[in-house]
């Protein structure tokens, strides 16, 4: 049972210090050096990340150029947070340019994309905070899916900057295409609200 007080605040390396202690515990570190708590996500929210994740992983291999990582992965971002988007890709080379030690730990980088799956216990607000720290800290394309509306919002860091609201909102039958700066990423949404 991990208790800690709620005006601790903590270092990057003290939060991966946390972490190690405590491998059974889900934690994200804020910019300001506040834990997050977060909770497991139920069978319906883990059976929409894994499907998500295979089309990524799917599209990944075939250009060869990116490395798709899982809910479980935390990036130390530069405003000092550490975040675990639901899923995240990063140019290849950009992992590559890391030490192993960055690699093993929580990598000193923002993802090129990342994606948030709300689940019924989340608060969209505090998504779309999350995605709008995501894209000040460097991530060029966010995707924030919301099942119960079946709805995508799409984040890019120019629709972000300064604002709390997405560039675009795709909704239920139009196709989640990345774009120029991931060419041919297309996610079918089918296969995820239908999970």
């Amino acid at each position: 049972m991990l208790t800690l007080p709620r005006t601790l605040t903590l270092t990057p390396s003290q939060f991966a210090e946390v972490c190690a202690a405590n491998p059974e515990a889900v934690l994200e570190l804020d910019a300001d050096g506040t834990l997050i708590e977060m909770t497991p996500t139920g069978g319906n929210t883990s059976a929409r990340n894994s499907a998500l994740l295979f089309q990524l992983q799917a599209w990944a291999r075939t250009t060869g150029d990116w490395i798709v990582f899982d809910s479980s992965g935390g990036f130390r971002l530069p405003d000092g947070s550490v975040r675990s988007p639901d899923a995240s890709l990063v140019r290849l080379d950009r992992w590559r340019a890391l030490s192993e030690a960055e690699r093993d730990g929580f990598p000193p980088l923002c993802p090129d994309l990342v994606v948030e799956l709300a689940s019924r216990s989340d608060e969209p607000q505090a998504l779309r905070r999350k995605l709008a720290a995501y894209m000040a800290n460097g991530a060029r394309l966010g995707w924030l899916l919301l099942p119960l509306s079946r709805s995508v919002e799409v984040w890019t860091p120019e629709s972000a900057a300064g604002a709390s609201i997405p560039a675009q909102v795709l909704a239920a039958g139009q196709p989640l295409e990345a774009g120029q700066q991931f060419p041919g990423l297309r996610i079918d949404l089918a296969d995820i609200w239908g999970v």
